[in-house]
């Protein structure tokens, strides 16, 4: 197999490449991103299958030489994130939009039939939405990265209609508890109010604690990425777009999860004001899924919230005390 993760620089990128190193009849992983990415697992003995590409998706050129005629399998995770979207409405187009258009071209014509993956987001869905969400749930986006993603969304329902590519849509829950520094999606804060108290720093929550989300770990959403290349065609043919398993946690109960785990100093050092940007964009994200189908195709979802902590906890190299 010889696949390609756009966005290979990034945090999903980069552990969905080190899980995929170990997948039979690989052959070569090509990592592309705006910046130069770097080869996971340094000194590796599969070091040698790792290609590390330094591209732009918005240039249909570089999707072109990208995308070769034994490319098998792509990946698509490279976006332009969810606040950082609403605050620039052009570059959110251009990434999200027309890269994704620019690599279906690409696909279609240099390795047609190939599998994409796309990583599309529960931010498609907002506005008067029902108490449960489908995988049929017609999507609603209120902010320019929903909209954008479910622009994309349709782009790769109609070339796997047409019979371009193997197209296979995964909404990813919001993903916690991301390691590093916080980025410019709207959700950043669900891993800082975990990630920087635990490392003995402050951090400020800035939506109202009622909230609630659809969460799943990194370790689960890695898996689930990985399955879906196990999973034949034809069961992708009726419904192009699935709803990954997660758990609903509002804020208040993630807190108080860390409050369980870590104890009462870490938890005091979360202050909590408002951002109304912020919370403009994610209270119009649903948190209640029902992922029935993709259960039944072998994709995992995480046991509670406590878990995840743990977890995190656990791979972190910074004290949690």
């Amino acid at each position: 197999m010889n696949i390609i993760i756009t966005g290979g620089a990034g945090f999903l990128g980069q552990r969905l490449a080190s899980f995929l190193l170990d997948t039979p009849n690989l052959q070569r992983l090509t990592l592309a991103d705006i910046v130069l990415p770097t080869a996971p697992g340094k000194g590796d003995k599969h070091n040698d299958k790792v290609r590390c590409v330094q591209t732009d998706l918005t240039s249909y050129q570089a999707t072109q030489d990208l995308i070769t005629s034994d490319t098998t399998a792509v990946f698509h995770l490279a976006a332009v994130v969810s606040a950082q979207a609403e605050a620039n409405f052009d570059l959110g187009v251009q990434v999200n939009v027309q890269g994704t258009r620019n690599l279906l071209e690409a696909m279609r014509h240099n390795a047609p039939g190939a599998m994409l993956i796309f990583a599309s987001s529960l931010a498609v869905f907002g506005g008067d939405l029902p108490e449960m969400i489908t995988d049929g749930t017609a999507v609603t986006p209120q902010s320019s990265y929903g909209t954008q993603k479910a622009i994309a969304e349709l782009w790769v329902n109609d070339y796997a209609r047409k019979g371009f590519i193997d197209g296979r849509v995964l909404r990813l829950p919001t993903v916690c508890v991301r390691p590093g520094k916080p980025n410019a999606a709207a959700s950043s804060f669900a891993s800082s109010i975990i990630r920087e108290p635990l490392h003995g720093q402050q951090t400020t929550c800035p939506v109202d604690v009622s909230l609630p989300l659809w969460l799943s770990s990194p370790e689960a959403v890695t898996h689930n990425l990985a399955h879906v290349l196990s999973i034949p065609a034809e069961r992708f043919e009726s419904i192009r777009a699935l709803n990954l398993p997660g758990i609903t946690v509002t804020v208040a109960e993630m807190i108080e999860a860390l409050r369980a785990v870590a104890g009462e100093e870490v938890t005091g050092r979360i202050d909590y004001q408002i951002e109304q940007a912020i919370s403009d964009i994610v209270a119009t994200w649903p948190s209640r899924f029902d992922t029935t189908t993709a259960l039944d195709l072998g994709f995992e979802g995480d046991r509670t919230f406590e878990d995840i902590i743990r977890a995190f906890m656990a791979s972190s190299v910074t004290s949690p005390s």
